[in-house]
């Protein structure tokens, strides 16, 4: 690791370095299922235990003369750093962390990684993570060992000393039929969070060790020796007319989240009444249980599953819930199904119905499921076949390696694909060896629906039914969507594909293959895409039809209870009601002498995200309010815009790559986008900063976060190469963040290049509770001793030209200790500085009885309400042919 000892002050009064961080993981995009070439390095912290380094005090007598000592040591070594320091030329969009001092044997300490490899470490003492996206794919392995980690950010001249950990006790109803010796279990059992579980992870692991968990040898029922592969080609424009025998297909919908509309959407994309429907909707999606159990009531050819799973990435209640649904499907004896289709709310038909039914008629005894495509072993190794998982705890642990069955060919590829009725029958009703031994085997592995259709599949009698080929399209960009995801949820890595843009429409006419479904689709993350495919599909809207560019999808809804929400969320949802409260009550719309004053009754009714043109427009908050003129409890909306934060130097540098930046908190690497819209904030969230940049000649950048009451927190640099376009790091601030608004620097040879600040909000809530001042005084106050980090750069305050104000931190300080009103009014100021009250509307058809005041305008006239017109996912009756689009 080589230091770049090219910044100005890179050797400051306090003996700071930059360093350069981890090098990137290569990825192998050669196809579908590609994962990185160094899978069995990759760094798997989630396992290690944690360091904890000592605090050393700032000053004493020596201070002086040790940083002396340090300015003489990095001045005398840095012609040598800077012959092998790779500067500008080989950077990899890289974080250099203003930060430890150099130790006293000169050595290095081990830094950051790199900002295009993910965010930074989760808190001051733990190592960095990776950025979590929502859907499967293709995994591969971290490594199982125990490092002791190194902090990221030591104090100068401090030496550091390894931690020892004590074995942690682990409690059992029954003890352990077995020795516990595998360094996977034992990880698993240390980090399991109940007594339940790691009980079935002693017991799983005791019968795997003595043989009596997995099947040593299967019976292959296949007739022909390796893998049938049968050929299909379609034409688009064939002349074929309808099939005199259509086949019928059942839809098996598995949705979770919030997103009713988008599911809406694609319902009515795939519906026809010669169909049927049978919808899953995760355990913990309880309001889009709601709203699809009312869409179930309102065609007969549509059921929900009577029971829910709450279904992990790579679990095995994943393959569960497939096998219930399909049993529950032979077991209907009045839906006559043929084919078996699995789709999610981010999936989308890019042929119509009539198109498919033509297809899977002419191809009526065939069976279509992706292969991986890759030499098997290598396969088995990537995907973990070979290792044994167990899942509880809504998480899959992996207890050890396990031996493939003799006698068959394990394979597997996409868990999405087609399925005829036959093959379903003989999956669900077979008590042979093939079924039995490989329901069993895929009970403990990871991922199994990638796997387990395709192995009894290719080793059945079925096998020579077998076309590779799922008949969708998936975006895939492995340089994007391989970054070790849902290390939270499994002790493995895995890729996601990307969401579909306008760009890529060209795509859906252009493959060598038959395909009827494309994936993946957000629309909070672009609606256009839809909207083209639909008009592409059934025929454009008709013009000025109400709300089609616009989006709403639910944050919030009553019924879900105030539990569900953060108090963060809380807090702020509170302040955007007043807000529109105040609105209403200063509206220009009502004459002198009419009264609008309202008095907030309540929790939040509802909230949405609201978006247009695929831009982020707002929150739009449903509440209830008193009407003091009327003395009648009204449901108001209340929409919140943020305002403008970020802001180019004046005068403008001659600095022109960047081109935006903003801080937040949930980044999606792979969509390279803030999960958590508006960027709502509390002292106790992890903030991630990112920038956007324009391609142009390598460059190195100073990032500065600057708390409310001046103190700067933390400062970085970043390495851009000529084609970066995007760069995020979480810096390891020390918690709580002091509440208030946050100011970012970016500076280019330490000239100011932009800014942009954000909010971090007071909490005026505590677990859902009116917060107590005990608990103000320990949030409110910012960290200890006003340290974000290990180090001080209060030497900056004066170059930066930022002064620490005595009465900004006395003000600080009194804010701490505020409660009720005083803290509603703190939170109200603070939140007015970074939003607006766009608009507000009322769910009230009428006003008040003998008023000669105007009534407020109605929700459902209004366009941005969420309570507006929207008939691209608006549900109707089907039409004489059968469809409802």
């Amino acid at each position: 690791m080589k230091l770049i000892c090219s910044l100005p002050f890179l050797f400051s009064q306090d003996g700071y370095y930059s360093h350069r961080p981890k090098e990137k993981v290569r990825v192998d995009s050669n196809n579908e299922n590609s994962v990185p070439k160094d899978f069995e390095n990759i760094d798997n912290s989630n396992f290690g235990a944690r360091s904890q380094p000592q605090r050393q005090p700032p000053g004493g007598a020596n201070s002086n003369k040790h940083r002396e000592r340090l300015q003489e040591k990095a001045h005398a070594e840095q012609a040598t750093w800077k012959d092998n320091a790779p500067i500008l030329s080989r950077s990899s969009n890289e974080v250099l962390q203003y930060g430890r001092a150099v130790a006293q044997n000169g050595s290095l300490p081990v830094g950051p990684k790199a900002v295009g490899a993910g965010v930074g470490s989760r808190n001051h003492h733990s190592r960095s993570s990776q950025p979590q996206s929502q859907d499967q794919a293709q995994t591969y392995p971290q490594s199982q060992s125990h490092p002791q980690t190194q902090h990221r950010h030591q104090h100068p001249h401090q030496t550091r000393k390894q931690a020892t950990v004590a074995p942690l006790e682990v409690v059992y109803d029954q003890p352990p039929k077995c020795e516990i010796s595998g360094k996977e279990a034992i990880s698993a059992l240390s980090r399991a969070k109940t007594k339940e579980c790691r009980q079935q992870i002693a017991e799983v692991y005791c019968r795997h060790k003595e043989g009596q968990l997995m099947p040593e040898k299967v019976t292959r029922y296949c007739p022909i020796e390796g893998k049938a592969n049968a050929n299909v080609a379609w034409e688009e424009d064939s002349s074929e007319g309808p099939p005199s025998a259509p086949v019928r297909i059942a839809f098996v919908l598995v949705v979770h989240g919030r997103a009713s509309r988008q599911f809406q959407r694609l319902f009515k994309a795939i519906y026809h009444t010669s169909h049927y429907y049978y919808i899953h909707i995760d355990q913990r999606s309880n309001y889009l249980h709601r709203q699809v159990q009312d869409l179930a009531s309102q065609y007969p050819n549509v059921r929900v599953t009577p029971w829910r799973m709450a279904t992990i990435w790579g679990g095995a209640s994943l393959l569960t819930m497939y096998l219930r649904s399909m049993a529950d499907l032979i077991t209907m004896t009045d839906w006559s199904w043929d084919f078996f289709i699995n789709l999610s709310a981010s999936d989308y038909p890019i042929r119509t119905n009539s198109q498919l039914v033509a297809f899977l008629s002419k191809y009526r005894d065939m069976n279509f499921i992706k292969s991986h495509g890759r030499d098997n072993a290598r396969f088995i190794r990537k995907q973990g076949l070979d290792r044994l998982f167990f899942e509880c705890d809504t998480h899959m642990w992996r207890l050890g390696d396990r031996k493939i069955p003799e006698g068959i060919s394990v394979d597997g590829g996409s868990d999405w694909f087609l399925l005829n009725r036959p093959f379903v029958e003989y999956v669900i009703n077979s008590q042979d060896d093939l079924v039995t031994n490989m329901k069993r085997f895929y009970t403990y592995t990871l991922l199994p629906a990638e796997s387990f259709f395709h192995t009894v599949l290719e080793n059945s009698a079925h096998c020579e039914s077998m076309v590779d080929n799922n008949l969708r399209i998936t975006n895939w960009n492995r340089k994007l969507g391989c970054k070790c995801q849902y290390k939270h949820i499994v002790d493995w890595c895995g890729c996601s594909p990307n969401d579909f843009k306008p760009a890529d429409f060209h795509r859906f006419q252009q493959t060598a293959r038959p395909t009827f479904f494309a994936r993946k689709f957000e629309a909070s993350v672009n609606q256009e895409i839809v909207n083209q495919l639909d008009g592409y599909l059934f025929g454009p809207m008709p013009q000025g039809t109400p709300g089609l560019q616009a989006y709403w999808e639910s944050a919030f809804d009553e019924a879900d209870g105030v539990a569900t929400l953060s108090d963060t969320q809380l807090t702020l949802y509170h302040a955007f009601a007043r807000m529109g409260l105040a609105r209403a009550a200063a509206s220009v719309l009502f004459p002198p002498l009419c009264t609008h004053m309202y008095f907030p009754m309540g929790h939040p009714v509802s909230v949405h995200l609201y978006f247009l043109s695929d831009q982020f427009q707002g929150y739009l908050v449903k509440h209830h309010a008193t009407n003091l003129a009327t003395s009648k409890l009204e449901t108001l909306e209340t929409w919140v815009m943020p305002r403008k934060t970020y802001k180019v130097a004046t005068p403008p540098s001659t600095f022109t790559r960047l081109q935006f930046a903003e801080i937040g908190t949930e980044w999606d690497a792979k969509e390279r986008m803030f999960r958590n819209f508006g960027g709502l904030m509390g002292p106790m969230d992890e903030t991630v900063g990112m920038q956007r940049w324009s391609k142009g000649p390598n460059v190195t950048v100073t990032v500065v976060w600057i708390d409310p009451t001046n103190v700067i927190a933390a400062t970085y640099d970043i390495l851009i190469d000529a084609s970066a376009e995007y760069t995020h790091y979480r810096p390891p601030l020390n918690q709580p963040l002091r509440p208030g608004v946050w100011t970012i620097r970016v500076l280019h040879h330490w000239s100011p290049v932009a800014e942009t600040r954000f909010l971090i909000s007071p909490l005026a809530y505590m677990k859902h509770q009116p917060i107590r001042q005990e608990d103000t005084l320990k949030l409110h106050n910012g960290p200890a001793k006003n340290s974000y980090m290990e180090q001080s750069f209060h030497g900056l305050n004066p170059v930066l030209n930022v002064p620490v104000h005595l009465g900004q931190v006395e003000q600080a300080k009194r804010n701490a200790a505020l409660t009720g009103p005083a803290l509603e009014h703190w939170v109200d100021g603070l939140v007015g500085a970074m939003w607006e009250a766009g608009d507000v509307c009322s769910t009230s058809m009428t006003g008040g009885p003998g008023t000669s005041c105007p009534v407020m305008q109605t929700c459902a006239k209004t366009p941005w309400s969420s309570l507006s017109p929207d008939p691209k996912s608006q549900l109707v009756p089907p039409h004489a042919d059968g469809r409802i689009r």
